[in-house]
């Protein structure tokens, strides 16, 4: 088996339980995910199967989530599964306010991941620390935020915005709902997430665990997943240099460094990832010898 599954994360889950179950019913062990969700947020997450684990570090890095932001609350995990730190009423905040900072968050930002994060510092997991009762100093990233729409305003003593955020990887949803709330200075916290479209694939042609089994495992291609990048097609020649790990002339010239997708000419097998430069192709990431799924 070789190719991706778009599933749809149900809400519980972490991305692990998801990958657990899956090698349950299919009796298979390689499996793994792109793009960790957490428990309480569903949608998107992107599956690899067999050999296709090797292209997980390829695929596009944008994401687009769907997430609710509760003002007037804040908790240790910056969203709601978290102990409340602090709940007051905040009946005069404004929908014209929010939209007045949100500009503040798109482009190239820093943001502080929460303390309730996978991120490893010193080879441990922030969230273990954390328990642990640890204190915690959270390193702070660059991230990409291209686009925030809002969908949806609810006011109230607690009132709630819903944002659409396209954003690239690395970025923390919760983070921004906590930030959100400390630039209007009423604090806030994610109270609902949903990933609509992450690696290349979106909630439309996703499928619950439910529905994938090993009678119904919609497998997609990589060619069909990683379409950000240009993709070269071998003849049986080329395919043979290719498994010994030779470079290949191609009659195309393509700047420096730039990875491509390879495939077989005549079965449209994925071969794997290539890096160009100039004229010449080299094998970066070899696949072993498979049928298109």
């Amino acid at each position: 088996m070789l190719g991706f599954l778009n599933l749809d994360k149900p809400a519980g889950y972490t991305s692990h339980d998801c990958i657990a179950q899956l090698r349950r019913q299919l009796r298979y062990r390689r499996i793994g995910h792109g793009g960790t969700l957490d428990p309480m947020a569903t949608g998107v997450l992107p599956i690899a199967i067999g050999a296709a684990t090797r292209l997980l570090p390829y695929l596009a890095d944008t994401k687009i989530y769907i997430g609710t932001v509760r003002f007037g609350v804040t908790t240790t995990t910056d969203d709601m599964t978290g102990t409340v730190v602090a709940s007051t009423a905040v009946p005069h905040l404004t929908l014209a306010a929010i939209e007045e900072v949100l500009p503040q968050f798109m482009g190239t930002i820093v943001q502080y991941p929460p303390t309730y994060s996978a991120i490893q510092v010193a080879g441990e997991r922030l969230y273990k620390r954390a328990r642990a009762g640890e204190a915690v100093t959270v390193p702070p990233r660059q991230v990409t935020i291209h686009q925030i729409t809002i969908l949806d305003w609810t006011a109230g003593d607690q009132p709630e915005v819903t944002l659409q955020v396209h954003c690239g990887s690395g970025t923390y949803i919760r983070a921004l709902a906590r930030d959100l709330g400390e630039r209007l200075g009423v604090g806030g916290t994610l109270s609902g997430l949903r990933r609509i479209a992450s690696g290349g694939l979106g909630i439309e042609e996703s499928h619950t665990l439910e529905e994938i089994t090993l009678d119904n495992l919609p497998l997609i291609s990589p060619q069909a997943v990683l379409t950000h990048l240009p993709w070269i097609a071998l003849d049986a020649a080329q395919v043979t240099d290719w498994y010994h790990g030779r470079a290949l002339q191609q009659s195309s010239e393509r700047p420096a460094d730039t990875l491509v997708g390879v495939t077989c000419g005549a079965t449209q097998a994925c071969l794997g990832i290539g890096l160009c430069n100039g004229t010449l192709l080299r094998p970066k990431v070899v696949l072993p010898p498979s049928s298109p799924p």
